[in-house]
């Protein structure tokens, strides 16, 4: 996750309080999601960022796990996100981000 988005995520939480703030990952790899759903939930792990040491504990899911696609609108998934999630490794973005919202998010 780049600064400018952790800086932005970090407004939001400040801005709105943590428990308002779901962040939406779209990474096509499951290590670069996971990296992303440890930023906004334990804080940025490269020491680089605005969320370095920032616990914000914030609720992440990805695009293509299934809590997201029970809320969206079936026809606007499958012509915005339907064909990428034939040719990503979903099991692996699942358990990436999952792993971190489970062990980490608090909201």
């Amino acid at each position: 996750m780049d600064l400018e988005n952790q800086r932005r995520v970090k407004e939001a939480a400040e801005n709105f309080g943590a428990e308002n703030v779901i962040v939406l990952i779209g990474a096509a790899e499951g290590e670069a999601a996971g990296l992303a759903a440890e930023t906004v939930t334990n804080g940025d792990p490269t020491y680089a960022g605005p969320l370095t040491n920032e616990q914000l504990g914030l609720a992440v899911y990805h695009a293509v796990e299934p809590e997201f696609k029970e809320v969206v609108d079936p026809n606007v998934f499958e012509e915005q996100i339907g064909m990428m999630e034939m040719v990503l490794d979903v099991d692996d973005i699942i358990e990436e981000v999952s792993e971190m919202r489970n062990q980490y998010a608090k909201y």
